[in-house]
Formats: C-alpha cells, sequence, structure tokens
C-alpha cells in the first residue's frame, strides 16, 4: 500500500495560466494573431502559400538578426553596428574571393573570422573602457560604415563588389545561404531554416543552461551577477560575438543571393532587429525577454512588411505602421510584466 507524499509547503507552486501570462513573449503572440487575421481580411491573396512563403522569407531576413540581439538586450546591452556588419561580412567574403582569385568558400571562411573580429571587438572595449553599449557600438557602426565605402571603392573602383557567380565554390555556397527548398508543394527559402534552427538553439541555451542563468543574470545586474560569480564580461563578449555570427550568416546569404555587394547596404536594419526584439517581449532595461518572442516579432514585421503590400496599400506608410506597433506592444508587454507579476 503506497502512502501519498505530502507537498512541500515551501514550494511555490504555479498555474498553468500563471505560467502563461508570465511568458515574455504573450503580448507579442497576441499581436501577431491579430496582424495575421487582420491582412486575412483586407488582403485576398494574403493567405495563399506563396504569399505565406514570402511573408516567412522576410521574416527570415530580420528574424535572424534579431535572435543574438535579443540575447544581447537580455543581458543588458546594444548594438548599433548589426545592420553595416552584416554588410561588412559579405563584403569581405567577396572581395577576398575575387582579389585573391580563391576559391569562394576561403572568402566565406576568412569573412567568418573578420566578423567574429568585429564582435570580439565590441565586447572587449564594452569591458574595459566600461562606456556604454551605445556609445561602443556607434562608433563602430561609424567606422564600419567608412571602412565598408572606403575599401570597396578602393579595391573595386566603385560603390559595389565585382560579381562572383562564376568563381569555383559559389554554387555550393550558394546552396547553404540562398538555396529554395520545397517542402509540402511550397518554395522556401533556406533562411527560414536558419531563422528557425538559431530560435530553438537560443531558446535551449537560455531556458536549459548555466549560460542561459549568466545573461539573465548579466541583464538583471551585472554587479548583483559578478558577487555569485557569473563570469559577467566573458558573457558579454560572448553575447557580442554570437551576434557578430549571426551577422556573417545574414551577409553570405546577402552575398549569395545577388553574388554582388552594394557597400552602403544594411544602414538602419540595426534598429528593425532591435524592433523585432523589443515587440517580442524583451526590455529595453535587460534581463526579461526570449528568442521566440524575437521570432514572433520578426514574422509580425514579415506579415506587416508583405501585407501592406498585399493589400496594395501605398508602402511609404510602413514605417508609420511599424512605429505604432512597436509603441503597442512596448505597451502591452508592460502591462503583461505587470500582471504576471502581480500573480505570483
Amino acid at each position: 500500500m503506497s502512502t501519498a507524499v505530502p507537498a512541500d509547503e515551501r514550494l511555490l507552486t504555479r498555474s498553468y495560466l500563471r505560467r502563461v501570462l508570465g511568458r515574455p513573449e504573450l503580448g507579442a503572440v497576441v499581436g501577431a494573431a491579430a496582424v495575421f487575421v487582420f491582412f486575412s481580411f483586407v488582403a485576398d491573396s494574403f493567405l495563399q502559400a506563396s504569399s505565406l512563403s514570402t511573408v516567412l522569407y522576410a521574416s527570415s531576413t530580420i528574424g535572424i538578426m534579431a535572435v543574438p540581439v535579443a540575447l544581447l538586450m537580455i543581458g543588458g546591452e546594444f548594438d548599433l553596428s548589426t545592420g553595416v556588419m552584416v554588410t561588412t561580412s559579405a563584403l569581405v567574403s567577396s572581395m577576398f574571393s575575387y582579389q585573391m582569385t580563391a576559391n569562394v568558400w576561403v572568402g566565406v571562411g576568412v569573412s567568418l573570422l573578420a566578423t567574429l573580429a568585429i564582435g570580439f571587438f565590441n565586447g572587449f572595449m564594452l569591458t574595459r573602457t566600461k562606456l556604454p553599449s551605445f556609445i561602443i557600438t556607434l562608433g563602430t557602426f561609424l567606422m564600419l560604415t567608412g571602412l565598408n565605402l572606403g575599401f570597396t571603392k578602393l579595391i573595386s573602383g566603385t560603390v559595389s563588389t565585382k560579381t562572383i557567380g562564376d568563381m569555383e565554390g559559389f554554387e555550393s555556397a550558394r546552396a547553404l545561404f540562398a538555396s529554395h527548398l520545397t517542402i509540402g508543394g511550397v518554395d522556401l527559402q533556406v533562411t527560414i531554416l536558419w531563422w528557425l534552427g538559431l530560435v530553438a538553439l537560443a531558446t535551449w541555451v537560455l531556458l536549459r543552461t548555466r549560460v542561459g542563468n549568466w545573461i539573465f543574470a548579466v541583464g538583471g545586474g551585472a554587479d548583483a551577477a559578478r558577487a555569485v560569480g557569473v563570469p559577467v564580461n566573458k558573457t558579454k563578449i560572448g553575447l557580442y560575438m554570437a551576434v557578430a555570427f549571426c551577422a556573417w550568416i545574414s551577409g553570405q546569404h546577402l552575398l549569395m543571393s545577388y553574388d554582388v555587394v552594394q557597400s552602403g547596404e544594411g544602414v538602419g536594419n540595426e534598429f528593425l532587429y532591435i524592433i523585432a526584439a523589443v515587440i517580442g517581449g524583451c526590455l529595453m532595461t535587460g534581463g526579461y525577454g526570449s528568442a521566440i518572442g524575437s521570432a514572433v516579432g520578426a514574422f509580425i514585421f514579415g506579415m506587416t512588411s508583405k501585407g501592406i503590400v498585399y493589400a496594395q496599400w501605398d508602402p511609404d506608410w510602413f514605417k508609420f505602421f511599424l512605429g505604432a506597433m512597436l509603441l503597442l506592444a512596448t505597451l502591452l508587454n508592460a502591462w503583461v510584466r505587470k500582471r504576471a507579476e502581480a500573480t505570483k
């Protein structure tokens, strides 16, 4: 005969509803559902398989970068150099391969090392100087913008790189970074798989590993985290290098999709990545957010940018809708968090 073990009164039990209300991405999910339903009614072609494929692709181009940006924001920092870093990654890969007459994969490898070095530089400067990440990465943004234009004109003679579409290794690199896949009769870009894979990996890191605990602790309070043994500097440098790694992926996709790169691309995209993370539930103050939320935020971006086109509206209004969604999502996320804390 078995005897029931009494519950420990010291343990706090939470209902399933309270756990759901405590999720940072809840507001974004509600917002995404509303946007989906809205465009389903106002745009006749929105629900077509080809349209949804285009929406997912647009979402993935933002979502790949929104994932590490969200982790960085959870860790309490920002990176304003992400947009131009993507372009830098593509430029390094293209110009190195072309000028050295090397296999495209050599350029891809050099680009990875160069991009990771930029991420390390951002993290190292932040931890050594103690300056705000806004200042550090704004400086990096300006330097990369100048380097992108200066080196491209110096080496290529124009503001764009030379085509590498006929070089050895291009097709295999293109298959990894810019190929199309047919799943269930629907044509999808491989970037969607990259995006979903990064979301799954980041979610596992945040919720199932010691590193995830460090990220939340650093964002919640660096001094308190350091006092309990969290390697604050290494965590922040690692987060910046994770941003750089995803910038490398996005940069290679940009290059392999068009085989040439304009040196001025990417300026302003850093705000889109931050917006996706904020819409997804990340707090500007750090210590709160999720990778899944960033994915939902990127999906809202994709639905809005393409839904306006399918509804045949003037695309000049897109930034207005994006700004309105940012404000509404931030207010909704703040309300959800307060409700979750009140029910604990």
